[in-house]
């Protein structure tokens, strides 16, 4: 599964890159790649093709999140994730999916994510992305 996580926290960032490269060396199907901005993120998404993109909505180089999420959503044939701080990523989330966007049923408070367990447990890393993929899945979480 390939996999563009979009995080501009540089500690988020070396930790997500440090779980990529566990997954990788445990032989998972992971293939992880970090936009550190939205500007990163569309060059990205124009030279690449994604399966998954973990999206941010808090960026410093996006207006709004509402501008986060029209930018990204409209750019390819890809599952969209919301993993975010905003107060907003529930609802931001049922909108995509009310507007027929493949998006996750359950946007992820960011804060709540245990990235160093992703580190230290690839295998948990692997499983957190397949949920996100799986609609089931998440609809049992929430």
């Amino acid at each position: 599964m390939k996999v563009l996580w979009v995080e501009d926290h540089p500690a988020a960032c070396e930790l997500l890159q440090k779980a990529g490269a566990a997954a990788t060396r445990k032989r998972l199907p992971i293939d992880l790649v970090i936009a550190p901005s939205l500007m990163e993120a569309e060059r990205r998404l124009r030279l690449e093709r994604f399966d998954l993109v973990m999206l941010d909505l808090q960026l410093p180089d996006s207006i709004d999140e509402d501008a986060t999420i029209t930018r990204i959503a409209n750019m390819g044939d890809f599952r969209l994730g919301i993993v975010s701080a905003s107060d907003r990523r529930q609802s931001m989330a049922d909108f995509l999916r009310s507007a027929g966007r493949n998006c996750a049923r359950t946007a992820i408070a960011k804060e709540d994510l245990s990235l160093a367990e992703f580190v230290s447990r690839p295998e948990v890393f692997h499983q957190f992305l397949v949920n996100v993929m799986d609609d089931a899945a998440l609809g049992s979480a929430a």
